[in-house]
């Protein structure tokens, strides 16, 4: 009983601290892709995460398609 009660506490400091617990967001409107010096600006029309991978694929609304690192693609909802 007490680790259950250490445990919602934990997750009270820690969402008190401004952190997502769970990601919650599935529907991202705009991607930032790094290619080298430049980025990369395109409306989302579909994106996919792959599991036991830090691998995303994009595809835009003008018909591109990226396939990149997470730490390469910024995804944002508006």
């Amino acid at each position: 009983m007490k680790k259950i009660l250490l445990v919602l506490v934990g997750a009270l400091f820690l969402s008190g601290c401004n952190l997502q617990i769970i990601d919650t967001t599935w529907k991202y409107d705009v991607a930032y892709i790094n290619v080298g010096s430049e980025t990369i600006v395109c409306d989302i029309s579909s994106w996919k995460d792959y599991e036991n991978s830090d691998i995303i694929q994009v595809k835009c609304k003008d018909g591109r398609t990226f396939l990149g690192h997470a730490s390469t693609i910024i995804l944002q909802s508006n």
